[in-house]
């Protein structure tokens, strides 16, 4: 008998190495959830400040927004399995701190945001590298439903994190909860160390970490469409901060509002994204990323206002499933779209600077919408937000963050240049590349448009200046010319060539009409170097 195929949204689960991370993730996400769950409950029993209950969802969130660069950079440039165990290994101590303080009775509302915002940490390092694990070890075809998948274990720690968490708080206390992440936080980090990932083979030296950052900010401003994706995700999450930071406090509003009403209605939440994510597949067969985009933000405001205009219980849960499903379907289509336009050498600094523009507008959002709440009311500040979602739409028309056609950023064989004439060492330089063209007058325009496409890919691999010049006195002869940073830096930007490179490459000598190919010449400053090649 022939084993029973999974559903498309459940084909990545197929794959061992897949389902062990992902088992690890939702195991890490439970304790993440549940840990802001009980942090969150808390505070409103340690002080009645809205400001105070909004600010637990900041400090969880506000260390992506900060230390996210910097965590990308290091899961680019050091052995990610080890680096993934680290950041278990953080949180796990964090659990272990915060159920002690917490079954001892020390937990005060400061020392309360402290530990949380430790623990969000632990998050803003573990974000980056786990999103640049996942396209290593699933095809390009699953990449959708695995991210999926993704959001359905951290949805899923909606769902059975405030169930349980609920059932804790009402019947142990916070500190259960806490004493119950170390154990859930330890298994992850098993999990974690059980897989054994392949190391990147490569002949040039670790990136160092300045630089490693400096390359990732210097990809991001170069790509239009990720630069979308981050105004985009940002607005989103701005926006659905207020219902999210200030749910605490709606729950208490209800009718019967409790423990019990704040967890269910996280989980209702958790339900419309698990839904979502098992009919995304067919969803995203017929509609395109940026529709997805605008109708949940439509839907999440809609939805959200309408939860506080009528307290009542039976509105609010089946509204909460909605958001649910509205929420994945924005994120999923952003994080997709973030994945499919970046290469992986830089993959965990783009979605590191992803990450800080989703948790940059969460932790806005809940400072915003709190201060705004106590001034006003939770009813105000809510409606607000949706305000915002809402009129932000026409602004946002132009920005798309899908396109007819992805970009092919596998990895390609690059031309090696000749060895030089005389000894480099890795740190000399700046290092200028020349390349010179003879293009037909007659398609003189058609070329600065594929020069232009050329000198954002030159920047996104590295180099630190591009130009192109014209000759006066030939024409149709062009000098494009770019600068590394050293030797070793050029090596690095050949070294990142991708199918999508090659491609253009063959646009470029497309127009070249010389008998012999683009002459490139490669200097070093101050050693007089002069190297002759055929076009890279």
């Amino acid at each position: 008998m022939r084993p029973m195929k999974l559903p498309a949204a459940l084909e990545p689960l197929e794959g061992p190495v897949f389902r062990g991370l992902w088992l690890a993730w939702l195991a890490a996400n439970l304790t993440m959830g549940m840990n802001d769950i009980a942090a969150a409950w808390l505070m409103t029993s340690l002080t009645p400040s809205p400001v105070m209950v909004a600010l637990v969802s900041t400090a969880s969130t506000l260390p992506m927004f900060v230390l996210g660069l910097p965590s990308g950079a290091l899961a680019d440039i050091v052995d990610r399995r080890r680096y993934f165990a680290a950041t278990q290994l953080w949180v796990s101590l964090n659990a272990a701190l915060l159920a002690l303080l917490a079954l001892t009775g020390q937990l005060t509302a400061p020392l309360l945001l402290l530990l949380t915002f430790s623990n969000g940490v632990g998050l803003a390092m573990r974000l980056p590298v786990f999103a640049a694990i996942i396209p290593q070890v699933v095809p390009r075809a699953q990449l959708a439903p695995a991210l999926a998948l993704n959001s359905v274990a951290m949805n899923l720690s909606r769902v059975v994190g405030p169930m349980f968490a609920g059932v804790l708080l009402a019947g142990l206390g916070t500190a259960a909860v806490f004493v119950c992440n170390v154990v859930l936080a330890a298994a992850a980090m098993v999990l974690i160390l059980r897989w054994r990932s392949e190391p990147q083979a490569s002949t040039l030296p670790g990136e160092r970490f300045v630089g490693a950052m400096r390359a990732g900010i210097v990809f991001t401003l170069q790509s239009q469409r990720l630069r979308a994706v981050l105004l985009r995700a940002f607005l989103f999450f701005l926006q659905t901060a207020a219902l999210v930071s200030l749910l605490p406090l709606v729950a208490r509003e209800l009718h019967g509002g409790g423990p019990g009403t704040f967890t269910v209605m996280l989980s209702c939440m958790g339900i419309g994204a698990v839904i979502a994510a098992f009919v995304f597949p067919r969803w995203h067969a017929r509609f395109s990323r940026d529709r997805f985009v605008d109708a949940g933000t439509l839907a999440a405001a809609l939805l959200s206002s309408l939860i506080v205009a009528v307290p009542e219980l039976w509105l609010a849960l089946p509204a909460m499933v909605g958001i649910g499903v509205a929420w994945l379907s924005v994120v999923n289509s952003l994080t997709v779209s973030a994945q499919l336009v970046m290469p992986d050498w830089v993959r965990a600094r783009g979605m590191s600077i992803y990450q800080m523009a989703l948790m940059g507008g969460a932790a806005a959002g809940s400072v915003l919408w709190g201060q705004l709440a106590g001034l006003t009311s939770v009813r105000m500040a809510i409606w607000a937000a949706a305000a915002l979602g809402v009129l932000a739409l026409p602004a946002m028309r132009r920005l798309r963050i899908g396109g007819s056609t992805e970009p092919d950023y596998s990895p390609a064989s690059s031309q090696a240049p000749p060895a030089p004439a005389i000894a480099i060492a890795p740190d000399e330089g700046p290092v200028m590349v020349t390349i010179e063209y003879q293009v037909d007058p007659q398609q003189a325009a058609a070329f600065a448009r594929v020069m232009e496409r050329t000198r954002a890919a030159r920047l996104r691999q590295g180099a630190l200046s591009w130009g192109l010049f014209r000759d006066v006195a030939v024409p149709g002869r062009c000098v494009e010319y770019f600068i590394d940073e050293n030797w070793i830096e050029h090596q690095r930007r050949l070294a990142r060539f991708t199918a999508f490179d090659a491609e253009l490459r063959g646009q470029r000598l497309g127009f070249h009409v010389g008998a012999k190919p683009p002459l490139v010449r490669r200097y070093v400053a101050g050693a007089g170097v002069d190297v002759d090649a055929a076009a890279s």
